[in-house]
Order: structure tokens, then sequence, then C-alpha cells
């Protein structure tokens, strides 16, 4: 019988943004494909070092004793290069099976097979492609986040225009200003916005933050490990909206920080996300957070 996803919640990573692949990539920029294949068949039982992605990945297969979650390695390796990311993932004790190699094309094509809900990756263009075909993913930064292994939570925050939601309002602000973006939000605060590209990963969250919730009630000594947050810089009253449009969707966060033009650096580095997504890069400049860049609606078109 066939293994069924369709429950699940699908992740798809690319190999460089689970492991760190600094060294493997500038042999291949430095002296080609064919030194690049000698260099990993040498190196083929070193284990690679966890990347930016790898605290969030591990976190995430944690909360299988709960609710079923696969990550999918999806990589431009082809299978013989591929083995040492697959070596490295058994030294690391990651519980990860599965993996598609295809040997420098796009891997993305094959989320829609799979159901995945998120795709990460290091490479841009694969990323903006992706995003572009309509399907929910995310370039990860370079960080210097040192994840602490005690810590058992996972807390992921998103950005909401243009991550969560549609870039409908964000247009607005972009093409009239401020206030122009305040009144429009007020005269459609009960109309709620159309999902964006990572809405349906978010629900998928919720799911498993359900079944926590039901298994605590079962095991009052349980405590829950999923934490969510939306960091916007939404205000009053534009923070209605969102909240409907949460509402409406289904899904909720855990906590919502609207903090109308305020730097997000502060709050990110007392809620020490695991990931945080966000449409503009301007709001990735911290380091010491695992962000990942979504591609996504009018601040992310190129200029006419």
């Amino acid at each position: 019988m066939a293994y069924d996803v369709g429950d699940h919640l699908v992740v798809g990573i690319a190999s460089s943004a689970l492991f760190d692949l600094a060294e493997s990539d500038r042999v291949f920029r430095e002296d080609g494909e064919q030194a690049y294949r000698r260099y990993q068949e040498e190196h083929r039982d070193d284990p690679l070092r966890p990347g930016v992605a790898f605290p969030f990945a591990r976190r995430l297969l944690s909360l299988n004793d709960i609710s079923p979650v696969d990550v999918i390695v999806l990589s431009r390796n082809d299978p013989d290069t591929g083995l040492r990311v697959m070596r490295s993932i058994a030294h690391h004790r990651l519980p990860i099976t599965r993996a598609i190699f295809t040997q420098g094309r796009a891997p993305y094509r094959f989320m829609p097979a799979l159901n995945m809900c998120l795709f990460l990756s290091a490479n841009d263009s694969d990323v903006r492609q992706a995003v572009e075909a309509g399907l929910p993913a995310g370039r990860v930064l370079d960080s210097t986040f040192v994840d602490d292994e005690q810590d058992d939570e996972l807390r992921i925050a998103f950005d909401f225009d243009g991550v969560l939601a549609s870039d409908s309002s964000e247009r607005v602000m972009q093409a009239e200003g401020l206030d122009s973006f305040q009144s429009h939000e007020l005269a459609n605060a009960v109309t709620p916005l159309e999902p964006g590209p990572l809405k349906n990963f978010l629900a998928a969250i919720n799911r498993i933050q359900r079944r926590e919730e039901e298994h605590r009630l079962a095991n009052p000594a349980y405590r829950n490990r999923v934490r969510v947050s939306i960091v916007t810089a939404r205000s009053a009253p534009a923070h209605e909206r969102a909240m409907l449009s949460l509402k409406r969707w289904g899904v909720m966060v855990n906590d919502a920080f609207f903090l109308g033009g305020i730097g997000k650096a502060g709050i990110l580095d007392v809620l020490k996300p695991h990931v945080f997504f966000d449409d503009q890069p301007l709001n990735l400049t911290s380091r010491e957070v695992p962000g990942v860049h979504v591609p996504f609606g009018v601040i992310n078109e190129p200029p006419p």
C-alpha cells in the first residue's frame, strides 16, 4: 500500500538550507563540477555541519509524537553526490528518510505531488521560480543563530502582508503612502484579505497545535511546544483587518506584534524564533535570527 501524506505536514528542504555547504559551493564555483564531484566523494563520510534551517527541521520532526510530520530533502545534487547529504542526516540522527535529487534541475516542481506546504532553500533562483509558480517557498539567509538543544520549543514568526496575506494592501501602501493605507484598511476592516503564500503552512502548524492541546488536556503534565507569532508593521486601526482575516481563514497565532513602523529586530531578539518569514529583506538584517525571505508581491517585483 502506498504511503499516504494526505494529512501530514510536509516540508521540503534543500540541502543548502539544512546544512552548511559553503565549502562545497566554493569548490563548485572555483573549480567546476568534476572537482565538486571528486570533493564530495572524498568527503562522503565527513558529516556536514548544521545549516540555518537545521534547528527548525529538527524541532518540526520531533513533533511526530503528536502529529504526522515529514521533511523531504529536495536537492539539485545528483544521487551520487547526494550521498554525503544523506549520510550527514544519519550522523545527526534526523529522522529524514525521503529525498529527491535532480542533478542540476530545480526540484520545487515536485512540491504539489508530495503535498508540500513549504519549500526552504538557499538558492534564490529556485525560490523565486517556485513563488512565481504559485508555490510556498522561502530563501534562508545566513545566520549566526546558536541553537539551544535543551530547548524543545518550536517558535515560528511571520510577517503578515505578503507572507500570510496577499499583497493587495501593501500595493496601496507603496502607491499612495501610509495615510491612504490606513484609510483603505479602515474602510475594508470587515473584508478579509486574500490568503498569501504561507497561509496553508500556518494552517498545518495550527493542526499540530490543536493536537498538542488535546494531548495536554488528556495529560496535564504535557507542555505545549509550538508557539506562533506575527510581527508586522501594521498598527491600529489596520490591525483589525489582519485579525479578522486570520479568523475568517480559520487560523490563529499565539502572539501578535503590531509595531507601526518600529523596527522588528528588538522584538525578534526577545522572541528568539527558530524561523522568521518576511517578504522584505530589510526586515531580515539581524544575523542572530534565522530569517527566511519570501520573494512575493509588489515589494519583490523588479522596477519598471
